[in-house]
């Protein structure tokens, strides 16, 4: 049968306005479905392989603690990563539902021309491989996570720890800049990268993307904060993804810095002038802890342009600080600099030390709802495993060796020329250490 053309405009027209009346219904849908805080009367997953490896290695009052996996680069999808995260993607999404949880977080952790300011956690792609992280690590991770059989989990992901943070502080003319971190600014992939990740990710309807805001002793200081946060806005805004995409935050992830300073905050007053201004630790920084820098990020990012309704996540796996070095009052000395290294609960030599630090202990154990505008503490990095070798080990999983993980190393700008505190005799960023696991259980706080 013949149809006019007037006729057929107006089929057509009617069928794209019902198609498109599917989409946003879709989206309504799958925008209510999403919970204000998944943390929220959730069953979080226990990765039965690290809980094995813990309880093996004398932790086995934290064995049963929920933490997250890392799919650190396109095997680990399929076959599982080294260290404690031997199961593929499909393996631990299968043993969640088999355990009756109904959380599971998933650290998404492979961009091209990873981690450009440190070694330790170089990737397997080049800096300009855009099309194989969409194709081959994304693709497959949103196929598995979007199989009907996990629809009832609720999926966090931290998306790309370590990689925008990268862009504002390690970048020239700073410093600190790297020629790596140069080339993923001018070539944009770590924006197009983590755009891409949200907007397949945020459109599946149990997943909740976070991502990395690194921690207070990065991004705390004025000039870096407000610059971040327009780099996080860009970057969900870029390659399909909007704001709407982004559930949250996450927090000193794989860090160590201290939840709160219990005997002083940044404005407290010295000899006449507030700590800030010490400049062996504070150094004009606003934020002394985490929790207050991830609730002040929370109110800024709401107010460039992200829901007002963002939860944050705060990685206490090792910010704990306990052990006979913890101290248990306030200095009396009237000097700034000599309260605050008298006083303060981080006892690292510099809030840049990041590598298996030396004194470190497991923090406040994973709960929900813990305060005002944090969606959870959560163990993102696994207690054990190692954030670098401390020398040069041959390895196929593209991971370098960063003298920021030798106990011998002195420095550099990013840790103001200073010891790196790191442990000696660590395996490869991922792999299971002992020595540093003993460590982190002794010096726990709250105390074991």
């Amino acid at each position: 049968m013949r149809v006019s053309l007037r006729k057929s405009l107006v089929l057509a027209a009617t069928a794209t306005l019902a198609t498109s009346l599917v989409v946003v219904a879709t989206s309504t849908a799958n925008a209510a479905a999403k919970l204000d805080n998944p943390y929220a009367g959730a069953q979080v997953y226990v990765n039965p392989d690290w809980s094995a490896q813990a309880a093996a290695s004398g932790g086995q009052a934290i064995a049963n603690q929920p933490t997250a996996i890392w799919l650190d680069r396109i095997a680990a999808i399929e076959s599982g990563s080294a260290g404690s995260n031997t199961m593929g993607l499909r393996d631990h999404l299968d043993a969640a539902v088999e355990q009756g949880a109904n959380l599971i977080q998933v650290v998404i952790y492979n961009l091209p021309g990873r981690d450009c300011a440190a070694l330790a956690s170089n990737g397997e792609l080049a800096p300009t491989d855009l099309a194989k992280y969409e194709n081959d690590y994304i693709d497959p991770i949103v196929e598995i996570m979007g199989d009907a059989a996990y629809a009832n989990l609720r999926i966090v992901t931290i998306v790309e720890i370590d990689s925008l943070p990268n862009l504002v502080t390690n970048v020239s003319p700073r410093e600190t800049a790297t020629p790596e971190c140069d080339a993923m600014k001018a070539n944009g992939n770590y924006v197009q990268g983590v755009g891409y990740a949200l907007a397949q990710l945020g459109a599946l309807p149990n997943v909740y993307n976070y991502i990395d805001i690194g921690h207070h002793g990065w991004l705390g200081w004025d000039d870096n904060f407000d610059a971040a946060g327009d780099v996080f806005l860009q970057a969900a805004n870029a390659n399909g993804a909007t704001p709407a995409d982004v559930h949250g935050f996450a927090a000193n992830v794989a860090n160590y810095g201290i939840l709160d300073e219990a005997y002083f905050d940044a404005n407290t007053a010295v000899g006449g002038r507030p700590v800030r201004e010490s400049t062996e630790w504070v150094d004009w920084n606003r934020y002394v802890g985490e929790l207050e820098y991830a609730q002040a990020y929370r109110d800024h990012l709401a107010g460039i342009g992200f829901d007002s309704g963002l939860g944050m996540i705060i990685d206490t796996s090792r910010n704990g600080w306990g052990g006979p070095d913890r101290p248990t009052r306030a200095s009396t000395s009237t000097d700034p600099n000599t309260f605050v290294n008298e006083s303060r609960l981080d006892r690292r030599i510099h809030l840049g030390n990041w590598c298996n630090q030396a004194g470190a202990g497991i923090g406040e154990r994973p709960k929900a709802s813990p305060a005002t505008g944090i969606d959870a503490y959560a163990w993102i990095k696994p207690p054990g495993e190692s954030d670098g070798a401390s020398r040069e080990i041959p390895n196929d999983e593209g991971k370098g060796f960063d003298r920021m993980c030798d106990p011998t190393y002195t420095g550099n700008p990013r840790n103001n020329n200073n010891m790196s505190g790191a442990l000696n005799d660590a395996p490869l960023s991922g792999h299971w250490f002992q020595a540093q696991f003993e460590e982190l259980l002794a010096n726990a706080y709250p105390p074991l």
